[in-house]
């Protein structure tokens, strides 16, 4: 990381800062505006422009709900084949700031308290799977993958099994909040909606762009079994575990970590949850508080211990206390509950900080960049860590846009996700943090999402078999993944949102393209639609990716070869040049399954 990406974002993206010239002028334009007309009219419709769209998508996916319901991943442990901030600053996965709505932990009255969920737990003790939600998995549908998936004990033995891959999960956004049909539950109603929760999100169009796949009510302890699901559709993909992120040591969030150490057992004693004190966020300054708290945790059958039986603390900008605070913390969970640590700070200044870390430190990581370029000092980075005879945690991500921070970075489409996993599989990183699973505020999820499918998931399982088995898998079906924005980046938001988000300085710059991403097993043409414009290109055997220019419409993708259609994708999300709410994600469609 360079210097500039590595301060505390914070003071990079300054609250004075964070909104645009043309917001700035719409905003004064707007207040004449309302100063003239009934106030009846500043409160917009629960939706418009996209947000109808987005309603009936809702709806149509409750109609398969119950493959949602079922993990909707192929289950490779079975053996069948199966279907499956701070001001607020950008240096946390979650700091809300005084724009900033918290979860439903913070929110009050307005979310329904959970059904039949346990309270925490020291070690939180397993049960067996709730109502209808036992470790099973749907039939998943053929050629869902370009490749075919490693068999379990060839990504968790012998060489593969020590290049480990874990997904950073943020529990203030689960399958779902409030256990509701999705067309109407927290994340419809107050989340996705720019009048949600009061207007408090109003100024930035609404707190979030993008939702987990909507899943249906169940009966029972709801939440665990959301929670399992997650955990299946993690392992599916080849993971090994998740990092969670520890936002409190009370209240909802806590609660959540608690039964996600108990998911995790009950659905699969091999699948590891790495704990990672958030200090952006805990609010303590008494080593053997946050001791007493990760003992809690740590005791769980699933938290991530070494062969040698220490158990993993990756704290999230561990460089907020001292080295000496952090030696506190580790005397406490030894004296006070027996445990022996190994220490992974997670840094956001990995070059200003490893040298006085070192001596209490197992291994390494950093939250890392989200955009394509830049990314050549995690080279750098992971032999400094290998030097110092460390490990080293290869951030791995997707994309970045915050619309309640102001701020997003260029992904490039899918060259961000190509490039992060380039550099952990070509630099020799130990093991590797998707950033992350499910933090929606920031839009950089991997997990199953509302506009992206399992696009992103089913490409990272191909990466994750090269890293983990030195191997590149071999296509034998071909596969088409289509991305691309649903608005230009210059579009100027023509609803209520005052507070637009600019590109974060080091990010490459902004540009309106759309991907076709091709995994094909001999050479075919493939014919792109992308609005009214028609091309086709010839693409190589193996991984080729072709950009196209954005234009209005919806697009679309298909490979010929013979005279005959092997594979086709549709990105079904018009493009205007006309938008009410800013919206700088790129949606993701994959031909290997068809949108719920």
């Amino acid at each position: 990381m360079t210097a500039d990406r590595r301060t505390d974002r914070r003071a990079e993206h300054g609250a004075d800062g964070r909104t645009d010239r043309r917001a700035g002028r719409r905003a004064a334009g707007r207040r004449s505006e309302r100063a003239a007309r009934p106030s009846s009219h500043r409160r917009r419709p629960r939706f418009r422009g996209r947000r109808p769209l987005l309603a009936t998508l809702i709806s149509a996916f409750l109609l398969v709900g119950v493959c949602a319901a079922t993990g909707i991943a192929w289950d490779p442990f079975s053996g069948a084949s199966a279907q499956g901030g701070p001001a607020p600053g950008t240096d946390a996965p979650w700091s809300p700031g005084p724009t900033t709505e918290a979860p439903p932990e913070a929110s009050g009255p307005t979310t329904p308290p959970p059904a039949q969920s346990p309270p925490p737990t020291d070690g939180a003790a397993a049960e067996d799977a709730p109502g209808g939600a036992a470790d099973s998995a749907a039939e998943r549908p053929a050629g869902a993958l370009p490749f075919d998936m490693p068999q379990p004990a060839a990504l968790r033995s012998g060489a593969a099994g020590k290049k480990l891959v874990f997904a950073h999960y943020f529990t203030p956004y689960p399958l779902s909040l409030d256990n509701v049909s999705a067309d109407s539950d927290y994340y419809t109603r107050n989340y996705l909606n720019p009048d949600g929760e009061s207007g408090k999100h109003e100024k930035y169009g609404g707190l979030l762009r993008d939702r987990p796949l909507p899943v249906p009510p169940k009966s029972g302890a709801w939440e665990l079994a959301n929670l399992q699901q997650e955990v299946r559709t993690a392992r599916a993909a080849g993971l090994d575990g998740f990092t969670l992120d520890m936002l409190s040591l009370s209240g909802k969030n806590w609660e959540r970590s608690n039964l996600l150490m108990e998911a995790a057992r009950s659905v699969d004693p091999g699948f590891k949850i790495m704990l990672m004190p958030d200090m952006t966020s805990l609010k303590t300054d008494d080593p053997g508080v946050l001791a007493d708290a990760v003992a809690a945790l740590g005791k769980a059958p699933a938290a991530h211990r070494l062969p040698d039986g220490r158990l993993v603390v990756s704290p999230f900008k561990a460089e907020a206390k001292s080295v000496a605070w952090w030696t506190g913390v580790m005397e406490a969970l030894k004296s006070r509950h027996g445990i022996r640590t190994a220490f992974v700070p997670l840094f956001l200044d990995f070059d200003g900080n490893s040298t006085d870390f070192a001596q209490i430190s197992y291994g390494f990581s950093e939250w890392g960049s989200r955009s394509y370029v830049g990314q050549e000092s995690s080279t750098r980075d992971v032999r400094r860590a290998h030097d110092m005879g460390k490990i080293w945690m290869q951030p791995v991500s997707v994309q970045d846009a915050r619309p309640n921070q102001g701020i997003y970075d260029e992904a490039g489409n899918t060259a961000t996700l190509r490039s992060t996993w380039k550099h952990a599989i070509d630099d020799g990183a130990d093991w590797v943090q998707l950033t992350t699973w499910n933090d929606y505020s920031e839009g950089s999820q991997f997990a199953p999402s509302l506009h992206n499918g399992y696009a992103y998931l089913d490409l990272t399982s191909y990466y994750l078999t090269k890293f983990k088995t030195g191997s590149w898998p071999k296509i034998v079906r071909d596969t088409l993944y289509l991305t691309g924005r649903t608005q230009f980046v210059a579009a100027d938001p023509t609803g209520d949102q005052s507070l637009v988000m600019s590109l974060r300085k080091g990010s490459a710059a902004s540009r309106d393209t759309v991907e076709v991403l091709s995994f094909l097993a001999a050479p075919g043409v493939v014919r792109t639609a992308v609005g009214s414009a028609e091309d086709s290109h010839e693409a190589p055997a193996g991984i080729h990716a072709e950009l196209l220019p954005l234009k209005p419409g919806t697009s679309s993708a298909q490979v010929v070869r013979d005279g005959k259609t092997k594979a086709q994708v549709e990105l079904p999300y018009p493009v205007d040049h006309k938008v009410e709410v800013q919206d700088l994600q790129y949606y993701a469609a994959t031909s290997g399954r068809d949108r719920p």
